[in-house]
């Protein structure tokens, strides 16, 4: 004999099988917690820990009510806890002995339902598969169903993976248990905010991951046939399948449209640009405020944002699709009065995008069903408004179902002032079902009969204040004051005695309770029935609801572009497959906005594959180099998602690809300097940039010494210049740079011009051909307020310094010699280099450990 009672042997053999999650066990009114998991929920949920007897001894305890119970879940999650739902599987009043209970539901970041545990964005559940050469990724997001893989493959897989997980910022990725150091780290290091989740192996084997694909897939001939080709997607995705199923414990319908997607039919964009552009949060704070997603973002739905940030963080590179949404915003500016229009009827809309996973999932409450039929009866007036749309996208986006059966089915059954929960019944039309009728009239009919039958009792007892009540510890009452009780009936039994009154009970009340009584209980019941027949009926309907939802979202983004463009003054840039970036009077889409008493100077820019495409730009700090190169960058990425850009005109030749390396900041979680981490992000560029793509360097090389720093920052300029039709933007302190016009045909020099008064400078932020002469460095430190004599100070050795300056100029395009009459052990290791299989990366490292040696 253990010597515990029988509910904590219960618990303890439920907590066996999910020992890595807190449990929540059902007792009642309450979901309770023991031993460790209650000192844990105790300190994180800032409740009290108290003790419940266990048998043998006391054992730790602490709980939260069953109804508020997702504020509290929310909070583990948040922390990055794994709850487990142990439910009561029958009535504990007609429990023979122990109540039977079961886990009905485990609740991880990355499969949560409830909106109380999300944020308006995508919550994605992504799964890694890595293998030499070649790698998968599967992401879904449990409750809209979005559900999508890719392969990666060959020397970028390893880099194209980080990027695809920095672009979705999975809440939680999955790896098989026992996975490699080098993995986990590969997760971990790029992924802070992400649950690293170590399943079973099991669910990464291939035959149990096409098991499950054909289960859910079997409709997709085609795709299958297609993950046949690929083993590591259709491991990632079955891998999804199998712990959604494992944690939802049912089969999630819902997540039957798996989509193939190859990252190279989309603008590329790498963590690094991600976050030095601040497409989607700032580098501030890390919230939308002053990103380019919060500059865009005129949604009228969730489900609209969340599309324009799919849209913002995956730009287009076909023109045809391009061209399509820009003919949609074209038609949407020029037409004010059919946007309002649209939307005001977008703002009535809920989120049924997650509307429909919840039916998927089984998790669809009454009021949400209430939401789907008020989407759906605005659905007939939207295709109205739209009816005189031209541009064919909005044209075939505006070709949405009605779906009058789901509507109907709604409308017929579900009681329109229904609460959000089953439990507190009212939910079931009067007229759809006979039995809830018939028993909702027993149950609550019966305030006429004890209106009556307190009258009658008033009557025989000659007693005025006598009061027929009800409570739901005692039920119903007779209640006499003690100053009546002399005139109570003999068959009045005493049922509560109260400080100044006593309440009784009759046989003839009792049988009325019996009646009533069983009757909402048995009202709930059939309730509850009739609600999951109607959600499993209406499962037929969530592929239909998710194609609405995909296209309102649609519609919302549109929109959305459209009223930016508006707001901001936007114009509609020239799309060309090849050739030219020509940007004329191009303005930075947020710092425009943050300017409050100056106007912000726009500013041209020009980069052309075959004649100047390296632009060296030079000028004093704070002149406006670093808005002037993010602000091309961000004027090419709103043109290939499809929005009209800030600027007077805009000619876009494609670019595949964008990579900026801006800013200084440490690694310290990886022990990486700031020159390393630039080193490291330089290296990428080299190693993935193609002739098409477009690149933003801002002061490389100040990470270090200057001659240390002049020398890279050459030497990449010129490594650069070497590859034909690449567009560059490169911004220095080192004038030193300037003179690569004169040896290179396609770099040419920009500078950002000042005014000088007097002593006083004045920044224009204008960016003109040729070169700056200044930096400007000690106007900017008494712009800052350091002290006067530390600036006077600064002056007098800066004039020291320019007359020791040797004035010899570098001139020859490629390294200088490292050789001298005493041969270094630097020129021994160098020679034991095979150069030809070295990477940038490999080759940066090498030159910063030989730096350390000289």
């Amino acid at each position: 004999m253990s010597g515990n009672t029988p509910m904590i042997e219960q618990y303890l053999k439920i907590k066996k099988e999910y020992a890595d999650c807190i449990l929540f066990f059902r007792l009642g009114d309450f979901y309770e917690m023991f031993f460790e998991d209650a000192e844990t929920a105790s300190r994180e949920l800032d409740i009290v820990l108290t003790s419940r007897d266990g048998g043998k001894s006391k054992v730790p305890m602490c709980g939260v009510p069953y109804h508020a119970y997702a504020n509290y879940v929310g909070k583990l999650l948040d922390k990055g806890y794994r709850v487990a739902i142990c439910e009561q599987m029958e009535d504990p009043r007609q429990a023979k002995g122990i109540v039977e209970r079961e886990v009905i539901r485990v609740i991880t970041p990355g499969t949560a339902l409830d909106d109380a545990w999300l944020t308006e964005d995508n919550n994605y559940l992504a799964a890694i598969v890595v293998n030499e050469d070649k790698a998968g990724l599967a992401y879904v997001d449990v409750l809209t169903g979005e559900f999508k893989a890719c392969q990666l493959a060959g020397a970028r897989a390893r880099s194209e993976l980080r990027d695809e997980l920095a672009r979705l910022r999975p809440s939680e990725c999955l790896i098989p248990r026992w996975s490699s150091q080098e993995l986990k780290d590969f997760v971990g290091d790029d992924l802070p905010g992400t649950l690293l989740t170590e399943v079973d192996p099991e669910l990464f084997l291939l035959p149990n991951a096409r098991e499950k694909l054909d289960r859910y897939l079997g409709f997709q001939s085609e795709l299958l046939q297609e993950l046949e080709r690929m083993n590591e997607p259709a491991i990632a995705a079955g891998a999804l399948i199998g712990f959604v199923e494992q944690t939802q414990r049912m089969m999630m319908n819902h997540l039957c449209g798996l989509s193939l997607y190859n990252s190279s039919d989309f603008l590329g964009l790498d963590r690094a640009s991600r976050q030095n552009l601040e497409l989607i949060c700032n580098l501030r704070d890390g919230s939308r405020d002053g990103s380019l997603l919060g500059q865009l973002n005129h949604t009228c739905t969730a489900m609209g944002c969340r599309r324009l940030r799919i849209w913002l963080e995956q730009p287009l590179i076909d023109i045809t699709a391009i061209e399509n949404r820009l003919d949609s915003v074209a038609e949407l500016l020029e037409n004010p009065l059919l946007r309002q229009e649209l939307q005001g009827e977008l703002k009535k809309l809920r989120d049924i995008e997650r509307i429909a996973g919840k039916i998927g999932a089984g998790v669809v409450n009454p009021r949400e069903l209430l939401a789907l039929k008020s989407c759906l009866e605005a659905v007939p007036e939207l295709k109205g408004i739209g009816r005189e749309i031209k541009s064919s996208l909005l044209r075939e986006l505006f070709m949405l179902n009605e779906m009058e059966s789901t509507r109907d089915l709604i409308s017929r059954s579900i009681d329109d002032s229904a609460p959000p929960a089953i439990r507190d019944g009212g939910v079931i039309k009067a007229g759809y079902d006979q039995r809830v009728d018939e028993l909702r009239h027993i149950a609550f009919e019966g305030d006429s009969w004890l209106l009556a039958y307190e009258q009658s009792q008033k009557e025989r007892t000659q007693i005025k204040s006598l009061k027929v009540g009800f409570n739901r510890v005692f039920g119903y009452y007779i209640e006499v004051t003690k100053a009546n009780t002399s005139q109570v009936p003999a068959d009045y039994i005493r049922k509560q005695t109260l400080v100044n009154a006593e309440r009784y009970i009759t046989e003839e009340l009792k049988t009325f309770e019996n009646q009533v009584l069983g009757a909402r209980e048995r009202l709930l019941a059939v309730e509850n029935h009739i609600f999951q027949d109607i959600k499993l009926l209406l499962q037929d309907s969530i592929e239909d609801i998710k194609k609405l939802s995909s296209q309102l979202a649609q519609i919302d983004a549109l929109i959305s572009l459209a009223e930016a463009a508006f707001v901001n003054n936007y114009t509609r840039p020239h799309i060309k497959k090849r050739g030219v970036i020509a940007i004329k009077g191009g303005r930075h889409p947020m710092v425009e906005k943050t300017l409050r008493e100056v106007r912000f100077v726009p500013n041209d820019c020009t980069l052309d594959p075959e004649g100047h495409r390296v632009g060296i730009v030079t000028g004093p700090n704070m002149g406006g180099k670093s808005t002037f190169l993010r602000q091309a960058a961000l004027i090419v990425i709103m043109a290939q998602m499809g929005s009209f850009v800030p600027a007077d005109e805009a000619a876009i030749g494609l670019v595949d690809q964008v990579f900026t390396r801006v800013g200084a900041s440490d690694d310290l979680s990886s022990g990486k300097s700031t020159f390393m981490v630039e080193m490291v992000e330089v290296a990428n560029i080299l190693k993935n940039a193609t002739s098409r793509s477009l690149i933003i360097l801002d002061e490389v090389g100040r990470g270090t010494s200057t001659f240390d720093g002049v020398s890279i920052a050459r030497a990449l300029a010129e490594y650069l210049a070497n590859i034909e039709g690449i567009r560059v933007l490169f911004a220095t302190h080192y004038h030193e740079l300037t003179d690569l016009a004169e040896n290179f045909s396609g770099v040419f020099n920009l500078c950002v011009s000042v005014k000088e008064v007097g002593e006083e400078v004045i920044f224009l932020r204008k960016v003109l051909p040729g070169k700056a002469d200044k930096s400007y460095g000690i106007h900017v430190a008494k712009l800052a307020g350091l002290p006067a004599e530390v600036t006077k100070r600064a002056e007098i050795i800066l004039d020291s310094l320019e007359e020791q300056r040797d004035s010899q100029t570098i001139r020859a395009p490629l390294q200088p010699s490292l050789f001298s009459d005493e041969e270094h052990p630097v020129i021994d290791a160098l020679r034991a280099v095979n150069t030809d299989s070295l990477s940038p990366l490999e080759a940066l490292t090498l030159l910063y450990s030989w730096k350390q040696m000289l």
